[in-house]
């Protein structure tokens, strides 16, 4: 295709994608490299929302699960969300390309609040927007924020990057015998368990018929592949 098969994407990162091949952090190069990527996809003309996880730096869940409380855990998990948020924007921003950070959770003095028409405006003006602090809400995960945003600021798509290239009916590291699905519905997803996203963000994403794609992010010029409509990873859709 010699042009974009989306006009309007929401692309949602793991914080542990940022870490690259550490366990911990942010790596440099790996969210340079991310960068470089995003801004080929903006110069084609494709609108480009980001939201990104926390895990390279704090869990939520895991802390709650060792005693902390689960209000306090996910609020300190959003927190982690910023602080990669602005490690995107700083990579963006050296690769030039503008952006703008909106939080949920206000904190003037280092992103904007959340305005869905803001966001869409900035959208329209080609800059990139990161949202932060998942739904300034605990009891969600950011793969809820990302499917909420994406309804929000009226994205065609969700891509999820992680570092498998799709979709498994089992563990590919584990099972020799799994294979990836290269189409699935949102009812399969939610009857069988699968890792895609959360039931929640799953159910949100059914109910609006918003299409999710997974792929494997560690691939270079894998999102503007995604973007341009070629058939790589798992779509995710309804019947």
């Amino acid at each position: 295709m010699d042009k974009p098969r989306y006009g309007r994407i929401l692309l949602k990162l793991s914080g542990e994608a940022l870490a690259g091949e550490q366990k911990y952090g942010i790596d440099a190069a790996t969210i340079t490299a991310i960068a470089t990527e995003v801004k080929e996809v903006v110069e084609c003309g494709t609108q480009v929302a980001l939201v990104i996880g926390g895990g390279n730096i704090f869990r939520g869940l895991a802390a709650s699960s060792k005693g902390m409380d689960r209000a306090s855990a996910d609020y300190m998990g959003m927190l982690a969300t910023m602080i990669n948020s602005l490690a995107m924007q700083d990579a963006l921003e050296k690769v030039g390309v503008d952006t703008r950070v909106q939080s949920a959770i206000e904190m003037r003095e280092v992103a904007e609040p959340y305005i869905r028409r803001r966001a869409i405006r900035h959208l329209e003006k080609g800059r990139v927007v990161i949202l932060g602090a998942g739904t300034g809400n605990p009891y969600f995960t950011t793969d809820t924020a990302a499917s909420l945003r994406a309804m929000e600021i009226g994205a065609e798509v969700i891509l999820k990057g992680t570092k498998v290239d799709g979709v498994y009916s089992a563990d590919p590291m584990k099972d020799p015998n799994a294979f990836r699905f290269t189409r699935l519905s949102y009812i399969d997803v939610l009857k069988n368990g699968l890792q895609v996203m959360d039931a929640t963000a799953t159910s949100l994403c059914m109910d609006n018929c918003l299409p999710i794609i997974i792929f494997n992010l560690t691939t270079r010029g894998n999102i503007k592949k995604v973007v341009f409509g070629e058939d790589i990873g798992t779509i995710i859709k309804g019947e």
